[in-house]
C-alpha cells in the first residue's frame, strides 16, 4: 500500500514538473502578439466601458411606466341574482 501511494505521489509530482516544462517551451516557442494589437484591443475596452457606464448613469425606467390605472372591478347590479360560491378544494395539484 505504501509503495503505491509513492508512486502515485511520484508520478503526480513528475506530471506537473513535466506539464510546467512543456508549457513554458511552448511559450517561448509563440511569438509575442504585436504592440499594436494589443494597443488595439485595450481601445476596445474603453470604448466599451464608456458604452457601459453611460447606459448605466441613466436611472432606470418605472416598471409601471405607460400602463393606463384601471379602476377596480364594478360591483353586482342591484337586485342581480348572487354570484354562485367558488368551490374551495383543500388539495393542491387539481382538486380531485
Amino acid at each position: 500500500m505504501i509503495r503505491r501511494l509513492f508512486w502515485l505521489v511520484l508520478g503526480a509530482v513528475l506530471g506537473v514538473a513535466g506539464y510546467r516544462k512543456a508549457t513554458a517551451v511552448a511559450r517561448s516557442l509563440r511569438p509575442a502578439p504585436p504592440a499594436s494589437a494589443i494597443a488595439g484591443f485595450a481601445a476596445d475596452v474603453r470604448e466599451g466601458m464608456a458604452l457601459y457606464r453611460g447606459r448605466q448613469a441613466q436611472p432606470p425606467a418605472p416598471t409601471l411606466e405607460g400602463h393606463g390605472r384601471r379602476g377596480l372591478p364594478a360591483g353586482r347590479a342591484p337586485g342581480a341574482p348572487p354570484r354562485p360560491a367558488a368551490h374551495h378544494h383543500d388539495e393542491d395539484k387539481d382538486g380531485r
